[in-house]
This record gives structure tokens, sequence and C-alpha cells, in this order.
């Protein structure tokens, strides 16, 4: 994410553009998990990549960093306050400032990655407190608890959506029976249209913007659908079924020359889903009920998508034209997964960290390490960022010299 439970959900998310210093930040690098650097080791020392540095006092949580302004930026939640902390490329503190409070209770801590532009950042707490912050020393511009002041309600375990930006607006689910989906003025926080979408709770899922040459769409979850808005109006141009037990969609659907792959956990699985030219309409392509990823996201290269499931515990990669699946391994636990240069950037459920060929034909694991450091659960999607493999876990940010 740069030039850019259980179940929880980190989405944290997302354009499809090609970002630069001018465009704000996006959860899962452009939106994709998929990072444009090259040049990365293709294979590990022995005993895993070296660590460049660490930061060790982050507090609770499960966000993701991003880079901007020379600046790498990451949530976190101690003693039931949440900040914002502002590091140096070699991992020093510049700054930090509260935001709010943030969500103590099952898996407690930051969940939303910030979301920065130009001299703005943006933080969505779990109890729903939108906050615009200066980026360079944290100081409010304004804050809107989009929960209660538009009619929605938290749902099990903490909003955990990581906001959209494009322009002058910024997209974000209330989840209320009115205000379903909304479009807010990036500067002020007032409200630009408002959607009701399915009235259906939100679902822990950060939204994807498609461009296509008759519009912009909008792509969420909510509770027991897919939608499609159109992210000029706020229209419901179509919706398409998808739940499961806890209602719980983190992943943020993947986009590619006219189909939309959507999927979740606890045996749910991914459905695609072919969108017609103007996106104003879809129909199913195939679905995979073993891509039931519950927070770990998936990757496409070549034509294939790779990720690890949920219930269906193995790595697994599929022909995005057929569903045909071509491996299924248990080689490491179930987690997330990114990708740059031709490579999978594995980190499992275990704290296990791997480097894999990305090759339809075998899972081959060409380096693996162990995440150490940090507290709690491994759920944080890594960020890869000048040649360092960025990976949070709990209270601890640790850069890996990957190149």
């Amino acid at each position: 994410m740069t030039k850019k439970a259980l179940l929880l959900f980190f989405p944290t998310y997302l354009f499809i553009i090609s970002l630069s210093a001018q465009n704000p930040t996006v959860w899962r690098g452009d939106g994709t998990g998929v990072y444009h650097e090259t040049g990365l080791l293709n294979e590990w020392p022995a005993d895993g990549p070296e660590i460049l540095w660490s930061f060790e006092e982050l507090g609770d949580g499960h966000s993701s960093p991003v880079v901007a302004n020379n600046t790498i930026y990451v949530s976190g939640m101690v003693e039931e306050t949440g900040y914002v902390y502002a590091l140096s490329q070699d991992g020093k503190l510049k700054w930090k400032a509260p935001y709010g409070k943030e969500f103590s209770e099952s898996y407690p801590g930051a969940r939303t990655s910030v979301v920065v532009d130009g001299d703005l950042l943006y933080m969505y707490s779990g109890l729903g407190e939108l906050v615009c912050m200066n980026a360079a020393n944290g100081e409010k511009k304004w804050s809107k608890n989009v929960l209660t002041e538009l009619g929605g309600e938290n749902i099990t375990w903490g909003v955990t959506e990581t906001v959209v930006i494009d322009g002058d607006l910024l997209y974000v689910t209330p989840g209320g029976k009115t205000n379903n989906v909304v479009a807010l003025n990036r500067f002020n926080g007032n409200l630009v249209w408002s959607s009701p979408g399915k009235g259906e709770p939100s679902a822990y899922c950060t939204p994807l913007l498609v461009e296509l040459p008759a519009r912009k769409l909008l792509v969420t979850h909510t509770a027991d659908h897919i939608i499609g808005l159109d992210a000029k109006t706020g229209d419901l141009l179509w919706d398409y079924p998808q739940t499961n037990r806890w209602k719980v969609h983190a992943n943020t659907p993947v986009y590619y020359n006219g189909g939309l792959f959507c999927f979740s956990g606890y045996g749910q699985g991914g459905v695609k889903l072919s969108l017609s030219a103007d996106g104003s309409s879809v129909g199913k392509a195939w679905t995979k009920t073993e891509l039931d990823s519950r927070m770990g996201g998936i990757v496409l290269l070549d034509g294939y998508l790779y990720g690890s499931g949920d219930n269906a515990r193995e790595w697994r990669c599929v022909n995005w034209e057929t569903g045909e699946e071509t491996y299924a391994t248990k080689d490491i636990a179930k987690g997330v997964v990114i990708a740059a240069d031709g490579k999978l950037y594995c980190y499992s459920e275990r704290g296990e960290l791997a480097l894999v060929t990305a090759n339809p034909k075998e899972f081959k694991v060409t380096g693996k390490t162990k995440v150490e450091l940090g507290s709690a659960q491994h759920w944080a999607h890594p960020v890869i960022n000048d040649g360092r493999l960025l990976v949070r876990h709990g209270n601890a940010l640790i850069a890996y010299k990957i190149k």
C-alpha cells in the first residue's frame, strides 16, 4: 500500500489506477495486492530475509501501514484510544496523534488503514468515527461518526473498512437503511450523495472502484449481497446474493477485463461475475467454493488467481477464465497473500512468512521465516515499498530486506 475474525477484515480494501505521490494511498497497493517493484530477491537466506528495523510501540491493531510524503503511517490502539503513528523511513517515530476511541472488545485494536491524500490523512475507527487530519502533524481538521450521524449500526467485530478516495469524494459504508453507502466531500465531511443500497449492515469490506468507459463503478459487499453503484450518483445498478453464517465479507473484490471475482470465508467461497460493458448488470461466470479466504485477500497474476481458503485451508491456484483449479497445498497455514515481481508473499495465521514462485503448476517455496516480533494475531496485510517488506504484527512493524 504505497505509491500508491475469527474474523477480521482489514479492509481495510480501492482503485484500479497507478498511484503516484499526488494520488491517495490505497489498501493493498493499488487495490489489487500486486505491487510493481522489480529486482526483488528470488530466494531468501536460510534464516529468512534480513530485518532492517522494527518499531514495537504501536499498541493493539491489525491494520496495514501506508507510505506517503516520505513517511510511513500506521494506526494502533493504546488503552482504548486510537492513534495514527508517523514513522521515518528508518522506523523512527516522527509523531503520533489520537483520532478517538477505538474498538476494544473482541480482537481489540485499530482495524482500518490510514489513507493519505497530499497534505491530508483519513482514519476510520472500528466504532465508526471518521477523522480527517493534517498529514504533517496529525492535527484534526474535521470528524464525523458515520454510524450515529447517518443512521448506521456497528457490526459484531467493529467496522474495518478502509475508506476510498477519488478526487474530492470519500466513499464509506455506514450500513444504514437509508444511508447505506455514501459519498462525502473529503475536505469537510459533508454528504454529497447517499444510496440505500440493499439496506443491509456493512460487512467489513473495503470497496473497489472500477473505471469503465461508460462510468465509474463502486463495488462492495454488504451483509448478504455484492452491490454495484454508480460512483458519481450513488444509484444502485445491480446486486448479487452472497452470504455466510457470520455475514463477514472482508475481501475487496478483484476486477479484470470485464470480470469481478468476489469471495468470502466460512465455506461461502467465490463467484466470478461478468460485467456488462456499461457496468449496469452482471451475470455469473463460475463459482469456486474452496476459494473461501476469510480476510487474506487474493492476487491475480497472468491469468491465475492465487490465495488460501478458510474452511478449505489449502493454498490454491485457479484459472481466471474457467475457474479450473491447478493446485492445492497445505505447505503453510492459511493466511494473507500479496505479490510482486512474479512472486507471492504469503503471511500465515501462524506467523509463517513465505516467498513462493507465482507458478500455476506448483506452490514452490523459495524462502521462509517466522515472524517472532509483535503480538496477538497474524492478520495484517504486508506492504512492499522500496525493496522492503513491511509486516505489521500487533504492536510491531517490521521492515524486511527483500531486494
